[in-house]
């Protein structure tokens, strides 16, 4: 079970910084202390997806700069092969830059991911799940999701996530069971601080 937990931690975490460019938004006036997000509610697409068309990007794969202009940038990364023996997990490592990159320069983002983390090809993966993740600095909302979330191949409840985060955030850990969805896994919606001078927030 300890293990268990750990390896849960490791991915909240992971989680975490998948998400960070939503949760990290600027505040328009330099001087002013950013404002707190807000767990407001369970996760919903966002309000653009009809707007979608998703650019797909394979194991390690960076994606160009350019695709920053696009509004909404949605994009779709397989990230299974974050393996230890055959080089996966280095180059994943270094594919992410520039996807952090590219999505913080983004107004209207949506990011679709499955995860896999193994040492060996031959092993049973140590953490898998699949995620999404968005934010609209229009309009000063986003979202994330996780499913299908398991640890050593066996499918892992919400309520061992928020048993693993409760020690680090008490609060954290009531949204989790509170929103959670379904045995394995579950999904926040989120008010990040407000949007910035680029992406000025425009009526709903």
């Amino acid at each position: 079970m300890r293990r268990t937990l750990l390896l849960l931690s490791l991915t909240l975490t992971a989680l975490g910084c998948a998400t960070a460019p939503a949760s990290a938004l600027p505040a328009p006036d330099a001087e002013a202390a950013p404002a707190p997000v807000a767990l407001v509610g369970p996760y919903a697409a966002p309000p653009f997806a009809s707007q979608c068309h998703f650019l797909r990007y394979g194991e390690g794969e960076q994606p160009p700069l350019g695709v920053a202009g696009r509004d909404p940038l949605c994009v779709e990364y397989a990230k299974r092969d974050i393996t230890v023996d055959n080089g996966g997990a280095v180059r994943f490592l270094l594919a992410e830059p520039s996807r952090f990159a590219v999505a913080g320069q983004a107004c209207r983002y949506w990011q679709v991911d499955h995860w896999s983390v193994q040492v060996d090809r031959a092993d049973t993966a140590l953490v898998t799940w699949d995620g999404s993740y968005w934010f609209d600095r229009t309009q000063g909302s986003a979202g994330a999701r996780l499913r299908h979330l398991a640890v050593d191949g066996r499918p892992v409840g919400i309520a061992t996530a928020a048993a693993a985060v409760r020690p680090v955030s008490p609060a954290l850990a009531d949204q989790l069971m509170r929103y959670a969805g379904g045995p394995s896994g579950g999904g926040l919606a989120l008010t990040p601080p407000p949007a910035t001078l680029a992406c000025p927030r425009v009526a709903s």
